[in-house]
């Protein structure tokens, strides 16, 4: 199964919310690079489809978390697959259209120059990250305010929000704390950056 294969049985599975098959429609159509695009220029999957392969990867780290017996039992946390699928592989639909092959002169190893590809940021919507996911996803389909917190603030403290701000999202909604772990997570340890 390819990793479009797998992405479209999750969301079909346990995405049911009225407008989510308009979403996938888009997701699925020409006018939109989600199973293409890159997670990031240069860093953890800077290549075709790294974007699709991230976003399956918090997926699969957001249910691990999400598993554990402490959540629920000690914390008294749980939310919906539905909700998890939704926070996890939407999280990042700001970076849908917003990379765009560009080439560069390089050295190559008998010291030539080669005109290699490399990733660049064209944002024509220029309206941050967390704050567009939500915005685009929201353009389709109705989001809990959980979920709505959780893709607003999936990136913790690592945003030039103010950090109060943060700290109260990540305290009031779980659901983004879980969704910033299982980010760090993916990107981090499961990904990794070339330089690892």
């Amino acid at each position: 199964m390819t990793n479009k294969e797998r992405f479209i049985e999750i969301y079909k599975s346990k995405i049911t919310r009225e407008g989510s098959d308009r979403l996938l429609a888009y997701l699925c159509s020409d006018s939109c690079d989600f199973f293409t695009a890159p997670a990031s220029t240069r860093f953890h999957g800077s290549y075709e489809g790294g974007l699709l392969e991230h976003s399956l990867n918090v997926y699969d780290c957001l249910c691990d978390i999400m598993s554990r017996p402490r959540i629920k039992e000690t914390y008294g946390i749980e939310f919906s697959e539905e909700s998890i699928a939704i926070a996890a592989l939407l999280h990042d639909l700001c970076k849908t259209n917003f990379y765009k092959v560009s080439y560069r002169n390089v050295k190559n190893p008998e010291g030539r120059w080669e005109s290699v590809p490399f990733y660049t940021i064209e944002d024509t919507l220029p309206y941050g990250h967390g704050e567009k996911s939500v915005y685009i996803a929201s353009g389709y389909m109705k989001l809990t305010r959980d979920e709505a917190f959780a893709i607003r603030y999936h990136m913790g403290f690592s945003t030039t929000d103010d950090p109060g701000n943060v700290g109260r999202a990540l305290e009031m909604y779980p659901l983004a704390f879980f969704l910033n772990c299982a980010d760090s997570e993916a990107t981090y340890f499961v990904e990794g950056s070339p330089k690892n």
